[in-house]
């Protein structure tokens, strides 16, 4: 009969691994705060606010009522809330946003909905702004109005 060797041990629960990538499935509801530091893939319902540096994938089961701050955010589902992303936002065919967005970079697909204002892009740090400029921003986008990329 053979005997499992003892050189091959589980690794060690204080490990840590590399592109950890966390679920939250659709019968799961948070209400409170949510931080996480690597990818988060969320196909339930959260209300509160999501934090991270991370990237955030919104599922197309997804309700988001929340605040959001990460480093990427890819959405299929819907969300109401304000979005602050230092990288970009993806606004998925299916999605549903109702709120601002500031990224580095927003696309938005052709049957999405976004109803919000956004402001993209990253200031010149060589030029300080000028008195009374604005960021880019976008005028809001009705339900009634399908954002297109490119426009």
């Amino acid at each position: 009969m053979p005997v499992a060797s003892s050189s091959q041990s589980a690794p060690s629960s204080r490990t840590p691994v590399p592109n950890t990538r966390n679920v939250l499935s659709s019968d799961v509801e948070i209400k409170g705060t949510v931080k996480f530091n690597h990818d988060l893939i969320v196909d339930g319902k959260i209300e509160g606010d999501i934090q991270s540096a991370g990237n955030l994938t919104v599922g197309e089961n997804a309700r988001i009522k929340a605040e959001i701050k990460t480093g990427c955010v890819v959405i299929y589902g819907k969300v109401h809330g304000n979005m602050t992303a230092t990288d970009r936002v993806e606004l998925k065919s299916s999605a549903e946003v109702i709120g601002d967005i500031k990224a580095k970079t927003l696309t938005i697909e052709a049957g999405a909905i976004f109803i919000g204002k956004s402001t993209v892009g990253t200031p010149s740090q060589g030029s300080p702004a000028q008195p009374g400029s604005k960021p880019s921003e976008s005028p809001a986008i009705s339900s009634a109005e399908p954002a297109l990329a490119g426009k």
